[in-house]
C-alpha cells in the first residue's frame, strides 16, 4: 500500500493473541501493538489529531511555534507530525528521560528542552507553561486537550470493536494523560455499556515511565473518573517482569508501561470465568535499551 505521507499510516495496529498467558480456555487476552505506528507509540494518534484539528479550526497556522511537555512518547509523536507539516516545535521534558527518546526527537527536528529530573513530568509541565507565557508559543496541552481523547474515540476504540467483532468485554490501559482510556471508553461504552474499562496505575511510591499516579493538582483535566470502572495498581517490579516475559515468550517488545498494563490484564483474567480482554501495548521496547528495563 502506498500512503500520501507517513501520517496516513497511523492507526490500524494489530491485535496479537496472548491468551496462552491466561491459562484459561474461556478467557481471551489480545494485545494491541501500538508500536506499529510510524512514531513507535500510541501517542501518534493523539499528536496528529491535536495538531491537525487545531489547524482545521484555524487555532494555529503552520508558522506558529508549538510547545509541549512530555515524558517521551508524545514528544516523539509531535516531532514526527511537525516535521511532516513543516512546523517548528519545542519539547520540554525531564532530563531523566531515556537517551533514545531525546535523540529521536532531535533527529525529527524538534528543539528539546530538558528540566531537572527531580521535578519529573510536573516540572516539565510547569516550565512549558512558563515558556508559553513568556514567548507566545502555542501549547497543545495534551492534559487538557479534548483532541487527545477524541483521537482514540475516532480510531482506537472502533478498531478494537471491529477486530473483536464486538466481543470485547474488558479493556485495560495504562493511565498517563488518560487520553487513550478516555477515548476508548467513550466509544466502547456507546457500543455496549457492560464493557468494563480498567486503568493501570503505579503503586504508591513507585515510578513507571508512561504511567502516572497524579497528585491532586496535576490530574489531567480530560480525565473523567466515571469513564473508568476500576483502577488497579501495579508495582515497578511487576511491570518490569511482565515486560520481559512478553519479549521472551511472545516476541512482544514493549516499554515498562505496557508491562504494567498487561500485568493488570493478567490479574484481571484470574478473576474471570470467561471474557475477551484487550490491553494496550503502547510503544516499542527499543527506546528503553539504555535504561534498566532490559538489563
Amino acid at each position: 500500500m502506498i500512503y500520501e505521507n507517513i501520517t496516513k499510516s497511523i492507526g490500524n495496529t494489530p491485535l496479537i493473541d496472548a491468551s496462552a498467558l491466561t491459562r484459561k480456555s474461556k478467557v481471551k487476552l489480545f494485545l494491541k501493538l501500538e508500536g506499529h505506528n510510524p512514531g513507535g507509540s500510541v501517542k501518534d494518534r493523539a499528536a496528529y489529531n491535536m495538531i491537525q484539528s487545531a489547524l482545521n479550526r484555524n487555532a494555529i497556522t503552520k508558522s506558529d511555534v508549538l510547545i509541549e511537555a512530555t515524558s517521551g512518547n508524545t514528544g516523539i509523536a509531535l516531532a514526527l507530525i511537525a516535521s511532516v507539516l513543516n512546523m517548528h516545535i519545542k519539547i520540554v521534558m525531564s532530563e531523566g528521560a531515556s537517551k533514545e527518546r531525546i535523540l529521536t526527537m532531535r533527529a525529527l527536528g524538534a528543539d528539546v528542552i530538558l528540566t531537572p529530573a527531580k521535578h519529573g513530568i510536573e516540572g516539565a509541565r510547569d516550565h512549558a507553561v512558563k515558556l508559553r507565557d513568556q514567548y507566545g508559543y502555542f501549547m497543545l496541552n495534551q492534559f487538557e486537550n479534548d483532541d487527545n481523547w477524541k483521537a482514540h474515540f475516532k480510531t482506537t476504540g472502533p478498531e478494537i470493536w471491529k477486530d473483536t467483532k464486538g466481543g470485547v468485554t474488558h479493556f485495560v490501559s495504562a493511565m498517563g494523560t488518560t487520553g487513550t482510556i478516555m477515548g476508548v471508553s467513550n466509544f466502547l461504552k456507546q457500543k455496549n455499556n457492560h464493557i468494563k474499562i480498567i486503568g493501570a496505575q503505579p503503586k504508591d511510591g513507585d515510578s513507571i515511565p508512561g504511567i502516572r499516579r497524579w497528585s491532586k493538582d496535576y490530574v489531567p483535566k480530560i480525565y473523567n473518573p466515571k469513564r473508568v470502572d476500576r483502577i488497579m495498581d501495579v508495582s515497578k517490579e511487576q511491570a518490569v517482569k511482565t515486560s520481559r516475559l512478553l519479549a521472551s515468550s511472545l516476541g512482544v517488545f514493549g516499554g515498562m508501561s505496557s508491562g504494567g498494563a498487561v500485568h493488570v490484564a493478567l490479574n484481571l483474567a484470574k478473576e474471570l470465568e470467561k471474557g475477551i480482554i484487550v490491553a494496550i501495548v503502547c510503544d516499542r521496547g527499543d527506546r528503553y535499551l539504555t535504561t534498566d528495563l532490559y538489563q
